[in-house]
């Protein structure tokens, strides 16, 4: 079952204290995003956030589960109504993961400046 927008507005709602939160939908479900970095999923209006030693240590003792086949288990995370709770997993996980790398320019193209000509053929 899909997970849909409304429910992703809560999650994302309630883990606000953590910085700034955004969702993205990909591929039917969503991906949250703290910062630029990816800190969480919802798929099949399940709650899975990324596995960190640092989330794990505000957990405890998390229930495990891959958030769609073939996937490596996140940590599902149950309780989506505790904002506190949520904030601090998220805020720790967040901390934890790298910056992503910058995506690399398609070959072929060269960057132009607002307004400019293309390339010259």
């Amino acid at each position: 079952m899909a997970s849909e927008q409304h429910l992703v507005d809560y999650i994302c709602e309630q883990m606000r204290g953590a910085g700034p939160i955004a969702s993205r939908k990909m591929f039917g479900e969503y991906a949250i995003y703290c910062r630029p970095k990816v800190v969480a999923l919802v798929c099949d209006t399940q709650l899975f956030v990324k596995p960190t030693a640092s989330g794990k240590a505000v957990i405890g003792t998390p229930n495990e589960a891959p958030p769609y086949p073939g996937a490596k288990p996140y940590y599902l995370i149950e309780n989506r109504d505790d904002a506190d709770w949520l904030t601090r997993i998220i805020a720790a996980t967040a901390q934890e993961l790298p910056v992503p790398k910058p995506r690399k320019k398609k070959a072929g193209t060269t960057p132009t400046e607002p307004g400019a000509p293309g390339p010259s053929r």
